[in-house]
């Protein structure tokens, strides 16, 4: 096992948290409202689900997912989750500056949002059954099964990396940006949230009608 190997897994993680979605929109929202701590536990909710998900595909109980009534569930639960949260992001504006809104969400609830937009999402159960199952098929062919928990595991170093990344660029933004560009950013991640929900929602349509 090389080094260069270990990291490349890394960085495979770090590319597969990096894409703009609900979760990283979450982040900005919380962390620009709130904090580091914050945006990092949205991202620490996420990661509970990813682990979840990995570990389903890496055990291999993942044919309930393909279940239609299944499907349809999170499709439409996932919208719902989004579209609320978007929502309430967008709400909670009206009260924002940046001097009275730390720690105002509870970190608990922090968590539980990153936790149930992963969790929920069709698009990261799709995504870890292609991305993740595909790794693991090509790390058994290449290196056999030995070693397949600690590449996981370097995967999951990368999502924590970025987790720190996104938490670390909130604080940056709420240092050196003034009120109303933080409302910008803000209104944006509400507006991505939703806009991600009513997606969800309609596909979930299309799976319960079509």
């Amino acid at each position: 096992m090389s080094i260069s190997i270990l990291f490349s897994y890394i960085i495979l993680g770090l590319t597969l948290a990096a894409p703009i979605g609900p979760v990283n929109s979450a982040r900005l929202d919380k962390g620009i409202k709130n904090g580091f701590w914050h945006a990092w536990i949205v991202g620490a909710g996420s990661m509970i689900a990813d682990a979840i998900f990995m570990l389903l595909v890496y055990v291999g109980m993942v044919q309930f997912l393909d279940v239609p009534a299944v499907q349809v569930f999170l499709w439409l639960f996932g919208g719902f989750v989004l579209i609320y949260s978007g929502i309430e992001s967008m709400v909670s504006i009206k009260s924002f500056s940046v001097e009275s809104v730390r720690k105002r969400d509870s970190l608990g609830k922090c968590f539980l949002t990153g936790f149930v937009m992963s969790i929920s999402s069709p698009l990261s159960i799709l995504f870890w059954l292609g991305i993740y199952g595909s790794v693991l098929a090509k790390t058994a062919s290449e290196n056999g099964t030995g070693d397949l928990l600690i590449y996981s595991s370097m995967i999951f170093i990368g999502l924590t990396l970025w987790d720190v990344f996104v938490a670390s660029l909130t604080t940056t933004f709420r240092r050196y940006f003034h009120s109303n560009i933080l409302v910008i950013i803000s209104t944006l991640s509400g507006i991505s949230l939703i806009g991600f929900g009513v997606y969800f929602g309609y596909q979930g349509i299309i799976a319960l009608f079509g």
